[in-house]
């Protein structure tokens, strides 16, 4: 059943011969890659508004230069990762860059941030998306966590189908909710052309503002620059396009940058002349498509767009994390799960975890946005930084022909990455001080990782390891609960063995059963011996674990080796399982720990 139900979620297995039918063409890497750093303009024009309403809408004209400021570091950010697509072209991004020329710790907090970012890309994108969904449906305003919950289950089995499957569906989303902004913004500024938007709507651009004070306006610029994340998501996923994939990459980032840059500034500036306020219970764009339409189906194809590419963001994340992570395990910092391939050639743990971590977020912070906001920039404007440094130390160690030009891009971008992120942790510090415990933790967990995996490796090999101890035979202790077949079946699989002696072993509760048992043995299996145990406290494990032990330190003395044979039965039905104590799963997982004990099961399968 559970096969039948995976095949209909995922589809069917594809050959490993089939991976290169997984790459992207540009025009799906757009869709898939780009959907996050695009679908922010969703939110990020409205953090900025946000933070300059504490002053007064009076304060609205300063969004149009913050929003300039903004284009400015975007502009640095995709010259700067276009050198890293052509430098680094397996991917990997900031933490194959920071690791390689900064140091492995400052790999590790440029990984270990980006993996968290992209749980919170899928956690901002889908509650965002939420939000919209429930601005045109406000009746669904207090199950907000659901259906957040229900969108990143639906995404992730989407994934788990194939990032081509994936792309092939979720393009169609992000193109029209491209359109549908291009046509939204066009109908706005030729309503403004034309003179149908009054005056009275905004403040003149150079109104003195009371109160403003910079510290508030680096606040907004902060806010407002959460629009650049998912920029750094191309240059982690070069694998996934087709060949030649850097070209291809690289193209697909100057199209995302310059697409990113036209709709940021179109939303900032119809939000400033329509004289847009924010407010909690309805988007900015809603409230915008609102005014330019009306509440016809135009708004409505307005609001379902977004909702759905604020939704379908989260893609940006599933795209990007399996690929990390891959980059980490293969490096031995996280579990080597995450470098295995499903069903669907996808690196399906990574998707999984990704799916599971991003819903316990969402109900953490109740679906809450703005809440996640501040985490989500500076988790990418670490590795943005750390990403930029690491390129200027790569140009100025390797001079290669044009290294100025490089050098310089790369200065610019690591110092305004750099100055955004001071900024945050200077403006925002009670929202983004838990980075500075976490991230420190999560690199002493991929040491601790690291270091498990070396142990292993150095205990594993031949040349390295302790040499074997010679097993000059081998004491086999069997566990009976009954004169069964199951037993008997059990005796003669030890017998086969040519063991150096076969103990069975009997935990009775009562003294009497003890003497009774004893007399069937003896009928039963006389030439094996049999040692029967008292349990006061009727437990089974307690006085035979003792008993093992006691076996074990003879059997060492005389270089022998113990093995625990449990007799299993294994029911027709799976479900009459629950039917029986599963004693021999108790025995089983108790000895397993044991250092010099071999547990074996044998099975005697039911027919009916």
């Amino acid at each position: 059943m559970l096969s039948a139900v995976k095949r209909f979620l995922i589809g069917r297995p594809l050959k490993s011969s089939e991976l290169g039918e997984q790459k992207l063409n540009k025009t799906k890497a757009l869709a898939i890659l780009s959907s996050d750093a695009l679908s922010s303009v969703a939110y990020g024009p409205e953090q900025i508004l946000i933070v300059l309403a504490s002053v007064g809408a009076i304060a609205f004209w300063y969004s149009i230069p913050i929003a300039v400021g903004v284009l400015v570091l975007l502009m640095a950010l995709i010259l700067s990762y276009r050198q890293i697509i052509f430098a680094y072209p397996r991917g990997g991004g900031a933490y194959v860059v920071a690791k390689e020329n900064l140091g492995e710790n400052a790999g590790l907090i440029a990984g270990g941030s980006l993996l968290v970012d992209y749980i919170l890309t899928v956690a901002v994108s889908v509650s965002a998306g939420t939000d919209a969904i429930t601005s045109a449906i406000p009746s669904l305003h207090d199950h907000n966590v659901a259906i957040a919950s229900v969108l990143v289950i639906f995404v992730t089995i989407l994934n788990l189908r194939g990032i081509t499957e994936s792309a092939s569906i979720l393009a169609y989303p992000v193109y029209l909710f491209v359109i549908a902004l291009f046509i939204l913004i066009g109908v706005g500024l030729f309503n403004i052309i034309t003179g149908n938007v009054s005056p009275d709507l905004h403040t003149p651009l150079g109104t003195p503002v009371a109160g403003l004070t910079l510290f508030l306006l680096l606040r907004a610029f902060a806010s407002g620059s959460s629009a650049l994340t998912g920029v750094e998501a191309i240059s982690n996923s070069i694998p996934n396009f087709k060949n030649p994939a850097a070209k291809n990459a690289a193209k697909t980032l100057v199209m995302m940058g310059s697409l990113l840059a036209l709709l940021f500034t179109g939303i900032v500036f119809l939000a400033y002349f329509y004289g847009i306020s924010p407010k909690v219970e309805e988007t900015v764009i809603s409230q915008m498509a609102s005014e330019i339409f009306g509440r016809n189906y135009m708004y409505y194809f307005v609001q379902g767009t977004t909702a759905l590419i604020l939704v379908l963001a989260a893609n940006t994340g599933y795209s990007a994390f399996p690929l990390l992570a891959f980059s980490l395990s293969n490096d031995k910092y996280i579990p080597s799960m995450f470098k295995m391939r499903g069903d669907r050639l996808g690196y399906s743990n990574g998707i999984i975890t990704l799916g599971i971590t991003s819903i316990l977020l969402i109900i953490v912070f109740q679906g809450q946005t703005e809440q996640l906001i501040p985490l989500y920039a500076v988790g990418v404007f670490i590795p943005f930084t750390l990403s930029q440094t690491g390129m200027l130390v790569k140009w100025m160690r390797e001079k290669p022909k044009g290294w100025m030009v490089k050098l310089i891009t790369n200065f610019v971008g690591a110092f305004i990455s750099f100055a955004v992120m001071m900024i945050f942790f200077i403006t925002k510090f009670g929202q983004v001080w838990a980075v500075l415990i976490f991230l420190p933790l999560l690199v002493l967990v991929f040491h601790k990782i690291k270091q498990h995996y070396l142990s292993v490796g150095e205990q594993l090999s031949i040349s390295t390891c302790e040499p074997a101890m010679p097993i000059e035979g081998n004491v086999i202790i069997v566990p009976v609960a009954g004169v069964t077949h199951v037993v008997e079946n059990s005796l003669n699989y030890a017998k086969s063995l040519n063991p150096t002696q076969i103990i069975a072993v009997y935990v009775s509760f009562e003294r009497k059963d003890e003497h009774i048992f004893q007399e069937k043995w003896k009928k039963f299996q006389p030439d094996v011996r049999l040692v029967t145990l008292h349990s006061q406290y009727r437990s089974i494990t307690q006085p035979l674990a003792k008993f093992i032990s006691t076996v074990e330190y003879k059997a060492n003395e005389s270089n022998h080796r113990v093995t625990v044979l449990i007799p299993q039965f294994i029911p027709k039905k799976g479900w009459h399982n629950i039917l029986h104590n599963q004693s021999s799963l108790l025995i089983r997982s108790i000895l397993l720990y044991r250092r010099d004990v071999v547990v074996t099961t044998v099975p005697y399968r039911f027919k009916k």
